[in-house]
């Protein structure tokens, strides 16, 4: 709700009710008008203290079984709202308060609410993540576009490689530079006792 329009609502309920006011104790006298005020501010207020003590089990009993006491969080709200216009002098206000105390007129009231403020309200700060309208077409070259979650080059390593790597996977690679570089040091080893034996040989001749 706007600030203007909230002020402007905060305006007018005053001066509605207390044209009403002067219609009834026209009617009815000011002393009758006096009491009636009295007599249904006092009754809104036990009716919201045994709607609070209801309303604050129901959400102690969601609580235990692991559940969210939305609703009841809105009751809460709700009863808070009309607590302030049971304590404000005046009939109109008063009805407003039994409006939102009663639960008849309390649920209807709060499934609106949930509907047209809370949900939209919701929708809006977390960019459809409520009601799942999400964007939900993934990052960009994740599909066809040569997305790879395997690192290296994206159609496999220079040597064919799928992540890059010579010989296929590490291990392999790993393994074959292992095997070539044991190769080469044995056929050094070899060169070398042969040199030294050719040696000993043209000694004793």
């Amino acid at each position: 709700m706007r600030p203007r329009t909230l002020l402007a609502l905060l305006l007018v309920v005053p001066l509605v009710d207390a044209l009403f006011l002067i219609v009834v104790a026209t009617r009815l006298g000011w002393p009758a008008t006096v009491a009636l005020v009295v007599l249904t501010a006092v009754l809104g207020m036990l009716l919201l203290r045994a709607e609070g003590r209801a309303t604050l089990a129901r959400i102690q009993r969601k609580l235990a079984r692991g559940a969210p006491p939305t609703d009841e969080l809105l009751d809460g709200g709700l009863l808070i709202a009309a607590g302030a216009f049971l304590l404000t002098p005046g009939l109109v206000t008063d009805a407003v308060g039994f409006l939102l105390a009663l639960p008849l007129s309390r649920v209807p009231i709060r499934l609106a609410l949930k509907k047209y403020v809370v949900v939209p309200y919701i929708e809006k700060e977390t960019d459809g993540f409520l009601s799942g309208n999400v964007y939900i077409g993934g990052f960009p070259n994740d599909g066809e576009g040569g997305f790879s979650m395997g690192g290296g080059f994206p159609g496999g390593g220079p040597d064919g490689g799928p992540d890059g790597f010579a010989g296929g996977d590490g291990d392999g690679g790993a393994a074959g530079g292992a095997d070539s570089g044991g190769a080469a040091a044995d056929d050094d080893v070899v060169d070398v006792d042969f040199t030294v034996e050719e040696e000993e040989r043209k000694g004793t001749d």
